[in-house]
């Protein structure tokens, strides 16, 4: 019994001695952020230092750069990285006196906002955090990942030790409907809604047939993805992430939506030894090459950013519900959430139900997420709240209409009709190196439409 107190003590000083090392406001000096590591700034414009790539480099450079954002080194797409970030993070991240869950707390959902990175509405500091980013040079808004460490028991702030992101799909635009707002790739429907980020294009009407797209998203119902981000790309190798349905061992093949897939051939990835690969299971599955008409030949199955399962771990999902029946029993990603006894915010509690969008937080035991905290994200048919932060300085500015915070262009300048409030200042305060929190509900064109500025 002595040993197990003993134990725990010094978990639970561990992680608060980790929160406690929250970052400061950099000042120009070391740069942070997430990104792969190699090549060019990942947004490497006059005028910016952006802070959002792996190595952290000098800040305030570039003529009139990011103080504290500090310029970054990033690779190219496709790349992978393990790394630590730089400092000048400002997050502010400390134990506030709430106390911290175990160091290996998990968050699995959609990115936020940027600064170090928040991940279903709770801030992580990502300045010591290891990362592996995938598909892209530098982890971005709108982007899925999995981040592990320690989280506030009030799950609003948390140091992140791990930072996984991966592209769910890519491949070409078979057909779309731009009135649903939905469109299918490789067998799958991607839906989108408010809080879709549209990368390069001002939405879906825009995107010509055929053109080969990156999405991030959310597995919903088997065959089905929210699409969290999307972005055009060139040709490139196939990724679908879905639900399993028809495995057959003996052929080793399983669909995935309208998509058969064979991995006869395909690395299965670690998670797979204590779990094999089943009906219902989310996978993410990576290609060479594409040969349709016939199944996609599998180079790689993986499971889809895995949630933990161990009694006692804090959890936070943000994704979209299925087999609901009723706020005591429904899944998100396909783990069975106990909602019963949250407190639960974002619109009514009777709008729960299948389809909608939800951030969810608690503790998992014996398999099922024990819910305190759930928000509705969007209600299908009703919307609900889509919400963007930048926190840190702004760089490359040109105007009130063309500047950037943490790399992510934003436009503050009211003439998309979107009333921006200014607090602690005016537009007229705005330039290169001052400290801001922007907030949004859309990006569009790559665009973040400011509806609030905050100077700090």
């Amino acid at each position: 019994m002595t040993l197990k107190i003993l134990r725990g003590s010094l978990v639970a000083l561990s992680a608060a001695l980790l929160l406690a090392c929250g970052g400061g406001d950099g000042g120009g000096g070391a740069g942070g952020g997430v990104g792969g590591a190699g090549g060019s700034a990942a947004f490497g414009t006059a005028g910016e230092a952006s802070g959002f790539g792996v190595n952290g480099g000098s800040g305030g450079g570039g003529g009139g750069g990011n103080a504290g954002d500090g310029s970054a080194s990033t690779g190219g797409a496709g790349s992978t990285t393990t790394a630590a970030t730089g400092g000048g993070d400002d997050s502010g991240v400390g134990s506030g006196g709430t106390g911290v869950s175990t160091a290996d707390a998990v968050g699995i959902g959609a990115v936020d906002g940027l600064g170090s990175i928040i991940v279903n509405g709770l801030r992580y500091n990502t300045d010591s955090a290891s990362l592996s980013i995938e598909d892209a040079p530098a982890l971005q808004i709108g982007m899925t990942a999995r981040v592990t460490g320690p989280v506030g028991l009030d799950f609003t702030t948390g140091v992140a030790t791990q930072v996984a992101s991966a592209a769910d799909l890519r491949g070409p635009m078979l057909s779309a409907d731009t009135a649903a707002g939905r469109f299918v790739v490789w067998g799958t429907t991607v839906t989108t809604d408010a809080g879709t980020v549209w990368a390069d294009a001002p939405g879906l009407a825009a995107i010509p047939p055929g053109a080969t797209l990156q999405v991030w998203g959310l597995p919903a119902e088997p065959g089905v993805l929210r699409a969290t981000r999307v972005e055009q790309r060139a040709s490139a190798a196939p990724i679908v992430t879905g639900t399993v349905q028809n495995l057959d061992t003996t052929l080793r093949t399983f669909t995935l939506g309208g998509l058969t897939v064979n991995y006869g051939l395909a690395v299965l990835g670690n998670a797979f030894d204590a779990a094999p690969l089943a009906n219902g299971a989310i996978v993410r599955v990576r290609a060479s090459v594409a040969a349709l008409p016939g199944p996609l030949v599998a180079s790689l199955v993986q499971p889809w950013y895995p949630v933990p399962a161990t009694t006692g771990v804090a959890v936070q999902l943000g994704g979209i519900v299925s087999s609901y029946a009723g706020s005591g029993s429904f899944r998100v990603f396909g783990t069975t959430v106990d909602a019963s006894s949250a407190q639960i915010t974002g619109g009514p509690a009777g709008s729960l139900g299948n389809g909608v969008r939800v951030e969810v937080a608690g503790t998992m035991a014996n398999g099922v997420l024990k819910a305190s905290k759930l928000k509705l994200r969007h209600v299908p048919g009703t919307g609900g709240p889509a919400a963007f932060t930048l926190i840190g300085t702004v760089g490359n500015f040109v105007s009130p209409a063309s500047f950037r915070v943490r790399g992510q262009p934003v436009d503050a300048s009211g003439a998309s009709g979107v009333t921006v409030v200014f607090s602690n200042g005016t537009a007229a305060n705005l330039g290169n190196g001052v400290a801001v929190t922007v907030s949004g509900s859309q990006i569009a064109d790559g665009r973040l439409i400011a509806e609030q500025v905050v100077f700090r």
